[in-house]
């Protein structure tokens, strides 16, 4: 049996290399340069477009753990990665021609591998991987968008920030919903008119990310205007609107504030929340200085920064199963960002996993499902939970691994939690990549 893979990006490339070493025939369509994206500038697979970083390799650091993960797993596109290392203190930063040569003729050279230059239309028939990434042709977007039930489709202008539950300042912060309606859902950092005033400046003067020349003339929907450009139409717009005190009565004080920042759970572990209303297209430091600013969240974990552009991603949760295939066709699987990770590496990764699976579906094997006690498993678990109701990307982080239980007096010792849940994952990861 031949394997379909749609897109010759990271996951796309890192998924046929997998299945090539296990003897597994590819057919790997890459539409560029027949067709270009706006954003790539070579015709080369697995090309870095906006940065040449991994992130960091420090095994406590949540991107570091995925990255050893992959190498637990007999990572090819990772092993590139360190071979084109540059300096970059503890990132892995790469020289991104030479890594984007080394796996181009890396996937070549590979007697396993047919690499052809066409866009693909539709979603094939037989065994196939779609990873045609967050710029995928319009044309085939539509067919990916009837195939997820035309609603599972979606585009995004601009996302939240994300933070984690345990950083958050309860001394300061409450929980409660709008007019004490049902249980409380709903973390509240309330403001006093100075508290509003310093945020109001902070958040207006902030520098923004310039959008790249392919998104500019993207179509901004009211409900997701960024944050900034509502604060724009006056210093009480955002008052009136997504910070608005109406209904939130600080129980402590038995006050209405001058102002409220909601935050709603994002996933179902209650361990992330993300800034409600809060979509944002401002300079990460800028982000993380404001969300600083915020009552409450003055020394916030911010697992995910807000962003604004076109990109295309299906409604994972309602499409895939945590092995990365569908729940409709036994034969066809989705990786990278088109699923829903966020990041270079998270898209290696989910090509990884997805190749090893297709491999196994293949052969008639038990397909791979990762626990949430590694960081792969965690992410894979997260995109593909039923019970997210609006989903949203998003990268690796702590926030989603299963947690570990420390002794009281350690329980805000990070370090010490970083490196208990790395060498929990690495153990788990080397037990299941010796009985593949």
């Amino acid at each position: 049996m031949e394997v379909n893979i749609i897109g010759a990006g990271l996951a796309g490339s890192e998924a046929a290399l997998q299945l090539a070493k296990r003897g597994i025939k590819v057919n790997l369509y890459e539409m560029r340069p027949v067709k270009t994206t706006g954003a790539h500038t070579t015709e080369k697979c697995a090309e870095f477009v906006c940065s040449n970083s991994l992130g960091s390799f420090d095994v406590t650091n949540a991107s570091g753990l995925l990255k050893k993960e992959m190498e637990l797993l007999d990572g090819e596109l990772i092993k590139i990665a360190y071979d084109s290392r540059v300096p970059a203190g503890a990132a892995l930063a790469i020289d991104r021609e030479g890594f984007s040569k080394k796996v181009t003729e890396a996937i070549e050279n590979n007697p396993n591998i047919t690499l052809i230059r066409e866009e693909i239309k539709e979603i094939p028939q037989g065994a196939t991987i779609m990873a045609s990434g967050p710029l995928t042709s319009p044309e085939l977007a539509e067919e990916i968008k009837k195939f997820t039930k035309n609603d599972h489709l979606y585009f995004f202008d601009a996302i939240a920030p994300i933070v984690e539950a345990d950083s958050i300042n309860f001394d300061i912060a409450f929980w409660q919903n709008r007019y004490d309606k049902g249980d409380a859902a709903y973390i509240n950092c309330p403001m006093n008119k100075e508290q509003y005033e310093k945020f109001y400046e902070i958040l207006t003067n902030a520098p923004r990310i310039e959008l790249k020349e392919f998104e500019k003339n993207a179509k901004f929907f009211e409900s997701c205007l960024p944050v900034e450009v509502l604060a724009s139409r006056g210093v009480d717009t955002l008052r009136f609107g997504p910070m608005k005190p109406i209904g939130l009565v600080d129980p402590r004080t038995e006050e209405e504030n001058y102002a409220v920042v909601q935050l709603r759970q994002d996933d179902s572990a209650k361990t992330l929340f993300n800034l409600v209303g809060f979509q944002t297209n401002l300079k990460w430091g800028a982000q993380k200085e404001m969300i600083h600013s915020i009552p409450g969240l003055e020394e916030a974990n911010i697992v995910r920064y807000g962003v604004m552009h076109r990109n295309t991603f299906i409604n994972s949760p309602k499409v895939l199963n945590p092995t990365l295939q569908t729940r409709e066709r036994k034969d066809l699987f989705f990786a990278g960002q088109l699923t829903g990770t966020e990041g270079y590496t998270e898209s290696i990764a989910s090509g990884l996993l997805a190749g090893i699976n297709m491999a196994r579906f293949v052969n008639g094997e038990d397909l791979l499902t990762l626990p949430k006690t590694t960081m792969l498993g965690a992410l894979t678990q997260y995109i593909t939970d039923p019970a997210h109701e609006k989903f949203q990307p998003i990268n690796s982080n702590w926030g989603i691994v299963e947690k570990i239980e420390l002794p009281k007096k350690e329980r805000k010792n990070k370090k010490l939690k970083a490196e208990l849940l790395s060498a929990r994952s690495i153990e788990t990861l080397s037990t299941i990549y010796k009985n593949q």
